[in-house]
Formats: structure tokens, sequence, C-alpha cells
């Protein structure tokens, strides 16, 4: 069997937000009684709490919805590196241990324990030329266990701005705090909206080989 690690925040209403962006809310609307034989609730949030996909609609007015892209990046062979406490900016030097055969999906952990609890305004961002290097290597998409690739007091975006001239995909608030550097399988699927900016995603990590 392959073992699988769960990379996905929590989501309920005390998880975490951007400042100003919609928290998860949840209400009943039916409940289990003698007239209904359900329970079905109501939520409202913004498709960027918790483990998430953002699409160019997020950072490029005329660019596509989360739906209408294709699902190639978000599944396949991937590399974890950790560049823990690697300070406001993943350079390319906090990389280049482990960037030797590169598969085309990258996961970077930055925290020794990701805050699922908490906004934390002094993030780990990505700088925007580790990600044109990486986008030179093939890479497909990016991903990171904190809320952003850029810094989270940025108005211009820089990282957002190069992922959008290059084509590349990004996933943003992993939980990478269990997963050892290596190589892996990445299952991240966002789901089919077709006006949205982004998308939840349940996002986890297989082992490429079966074990007894």
């Amino acid at each position: 069997m392959k073992r699988i690690w769960d990379i996905s925040s929590p989501l309920h209403p005390g998880s975490p937000v951007f400042p100003g962006d919609t928290t998860y809310s949840q209400e009943w609307t039916t409940n289990i009684g003698p007239d209904c034989p359900v329970n079905v609730s109501a939520m409202t949030l913004s498709p960027h709490v918790g483990s998430h996909a953002d699409a160019p609609l997020h950072y490029d007015p005329q660019g596509d919805p989360i739906g209408a892209l294709d699902l190639l990046p978000y599944l396949g062979p991937c590399r974890v590196i950790h560049a823990i406490g690697c300070g406001p900016l993943v350079e390319w030097l906090h990389l280049a241990h482990a960037l030797h055969d590169l598969p085309p999906r990258l996961l970077v952990r930055t925290y020794e324990r990701m805050p699922v609890d908490r906004w934390d305004p002094g993030l780990s961002a990505f700088a925007a030329a580790t990600l044109e290097r990486l986008a030179d290597l093939g890479v497909l998409l990016v991903g990171i266990d904190t809320a952003s690739i850029d810094p989270a007091e940025s108005k211009t975006l820089p990282s957002h701005q190069m992922i959008r001239q290059r084509g590349l995909r990004v996933l943003e608030n992993l939980v990478l705090d269990a997963v050892p550097e290596g190589d892996y399988e990445l299952i991240a699927l966002p789901l089919k909206l077709m006006l949205a900016d982004a998308s939840p995603v349940r996002a986890i990590l297989r082992e490429l080989h079966d074990h007894p």
C-alpha cells in the first residue's frame, strides 16, 4: 500500500483568512427530525480560505476562472523541498540543494509548524526570480505552506504576476509539517467553479511506490 499525507488545512469558522477576506461560516438550513430525513447546511466563505488553488482571474482581470483550467498541473509527480525559517522570501539558494531532476510540481515548506489557527503577517513568500527560474526548468505548479506566494503587505504582487506571465499554477496554505523532503504524487484538484477566482482543494501526497 502507498502511504498518504493529508496536506490540507482544516476549514471551520476559526480558520484564518487574509485580513478583510470573507471568513468561513455555516448554518443549518434543515435538520433531521419528524418532518425531514436529512441535515443540510449552507456555507459562506472566500475560496482562498484554507488550502486552495488560485486561478489566473485572481490576479489578471482577463484571466481564466478556476473551473476553466486544465487539471494536469494539479495531479502527478511532485517534490517537497524544505526551506524552513528562510525569511521573507524563498530564494533560489533555499531550494538549490534539492533541484536535481525536478518533477513538474514543487511544494515548499517554510514553517516548522504551519499556523492553521491564526493569520501570520510575517509569512514567507516566493521571490519572483525564483519562480521564473523554476518555470525555466519546466515546473507547471508551485505550492507553499503560507497564505500567499507574495508578501502579505505587497500591493504589486510580483510573484503572482510572474506566474501569470509564465503560466504556472499555484497552491497556497498547504500543511507540510509532517512531510519529509522528497518525491511524491500530488493530488489537489480544484472544484469546477466556472466564475470563481480560486477554489478550495483537498490536497494529498501519496508515496510513489507500493509497500507490503
